[in-house]
């Protein structure tokens, strides 16, 4: 039946118009912004994903910036505690050239002491951020300190923080305010380490005095040299020293086991969140190369719809015709 009150063939065509129009914003959209699911009304599920996601490489950004913090804390430590051993090796070098006989031990002892300073000077350098591992001002041991080292969630959603932990204590090498905190400056028993020894009677000695009048001072004997000095106090001296540079190697060769972990963790970190990105690229990215096709197909549609709907509305033109003739 042909009307001119209803027009259904225009009510057709305007309404499949209406859905093309439609498609088209969403996809114009989605290829102005590159995302298939930017807000919540898009997909809910994806969008909440993607958001908590979102937040948590945030938090993973923070990780990796922790962790280059305390990596340039662990890296300042190692570097002046590898200073350090050098200086302690001289030290002991300089004790042995003064076992010789005939050999001026009070030149020698000048050297020591010049050789002193410069270990204290090496660990009152060591800070940054404003902590120094190496030169406890405290009474207490140093502790452990934490380096976040990564954030975590469960499959329950629960966050929790992972932390990679150092023994400062095994690191102090001047114990400023204690002096039995230090490792060159508490009280070494020479009898302990000679394998000669025949009794069990101590004899401590301890290289370098703070001064501290808080704490527990050394109360053992300064390794100094002076020309009464006999062959057997420098002996005791020697390995005294020796086993200062062990402790020393001990805890440098700590410090490098905790820089490999740390760079190790910043590679990872780093990886996860690219992961992480690329997962939440698949779930909201848009493909571009789909939706400029599908933009051009709509667009060739709503063309074709604005035709339909002409062709419509010319119906009533074609009644308006037939009474004409």
């Amino acid at each position: 039946m042909t009307s001119i009150m209803t027009n259904t063939a225009a009510m057709a065509a305007l309404q499949t118009l209406r859905t093309i129009n439609s498609e088209m914003e969403m996809t114009q959209a989605r290829v102005s912004s590159g995302y298939r699911v930017e807000n919540a009304g898009d997909n809910a599920a994806y969008w909440s994903i993607a958001t908590t996601m979102r937040s948590d490489n945030k938090a993973m950004s923070t990780v990796k910036d922790a962790l280059g913090l305390g990596a340039a804390k662990v890296d300042i430590a190692y570097t002046a505690m590898d200073s350090s051993i050098d200086v302690i090796s001289e030290i002991k070098s300089k004790l042995v050239a003064a076992r010789e006989p005939g050999v001026d031990k009070t030149k020698i002892d000048k050297e020591i002491t010049e050789l002193k300073n410069q270990l204290q000077s090496i660990s009152e350098s060591a800070s940054f951020s404003g902590e120094n591992w190496l030169n406890n001002t405290s009474t207490a041991a140093a502790g452990t300190k934490s380096v976040v080292g990564g954030f975590n969630r469960d499959v329950n959603g629960l966050v929790s923080i992972t932390t990679l932990d150092i023994n400062v204590t095994s690191l102090t090498m001047i114990g400023a305010a204690s002096e039995n905190l230090g490792i060159l400056t508490r009280d070494v028993d020479a009898n302990a380490l000679d394998p000669d020894a025949t009794t069990t009677t101590a004899r401590n000695y301890y290289l370098i005095d703070t001064g501290a009048t808080t704490g527990t001072a050394a109360s053992g004997a300064a390794i100094a040299l002076t020309a009464t000095t006999t062959d057997a106090e420098v002996e005791d001296m020697i390995r005294v020293v020796d086993s200062m540079f062990s402790d020393m190697t001990d805890a440098a060769s700590n410090l490098g086991a905790i820089s490999k972990r740390i760079d190790m963790q910043e590679d990872f970190v780093a990886n996860l969140m690219d992961s992480i990105d690329s997962g939440i690229g698949r779930l909201v990215d848009a493909d571009m190369n789909e939706e400029s096709t599908r933009l051009k197909a709509l667009q060739t549609q709503q063309q074709l719809g604005i035709q339909s709907l002409s062709i419509a509305n010319n119906n009533s033109q074609n009644i308006l015709a037939l009474f004409q003739q």
